[in-house]
């Protein structure tokens, strides 16, 4: 068992290398594919922490340059994988966040007109209904990885669906 404490972003980024050797650049398309539905990550928070965690011996860079261009490849490492495994095992509380800019408009939207608050409720409602749709898109591309990725994806769909339903209803009420 590894007593190694990952921030976040290395938990994402251990988790797409042990699915296969990847530059930092492949990780973030992965994560734009996958991931992103539910825990974003950028490339100014990728490349620093593969750098702490190849310092921190849990994943190792090798150069393999491309076409001219410098590009370094990373694997996991047996404390890499370790690491992860550590935290998917461990019974620590998990941390649940919630960030919605449409929430935060419509908190904010005491006294705005009714035409432009039903305007954005019917935005983010769209918004809902197009996530689910691209989800329901990737339906191929999940299959083959363990039971995570389609659960993820099926929680993913029915979340959405859900969301798109609720600001259906908020839009009606601004009739009513």
């Amino acid at each position: 068992m590894s007593d190694v404490t990952l921030a976040p972003t290395a938990r994402v980024i251990l988790g797409m290398v042990r699915m296969g050797k990847r530059t930092g650049y492949e990780i973030k398309q992965l994560v734009d594919v996958s991931a992103r539905f539910f825990w974003t990550t950028s490339y100014g928070q990728i490349y620093p922490e593969l750098k702490r965690l190849e310092k921190q011996g849990l994943v190792r860079g090798e150069a393999d340059p491309t076409g001219g261009r410098s590009r370094t490849v990373y694997s996991l490492t047996r404390a890499g994988d370790a690491a992860l495994d550590a935290w998917l095992s461990s019974p620590d509380e998990l941390v649940w966040e919630m960030r919605d800019e449409g929430l935060l408009k419509l908190f904010f939207s005491e006294g705005r007109d009714p035409a432009e608050l039903r305007d954005h409720l019917r935005s983010v409602r769209e918004r809902s209904e197009a996530v689910a749709a691209r989800l329901r898109e990737l339906g191929p591309v999940a299959e083959g990885a363990g039971p995570g990725p389609p659960m993820v994806r099926e929680f993913g769909i029915a979340l959405n669906e859900w969301l798109a339903g609720w600001w259906k209803r908020a839009e009606e009420s601004i009739d009513a």
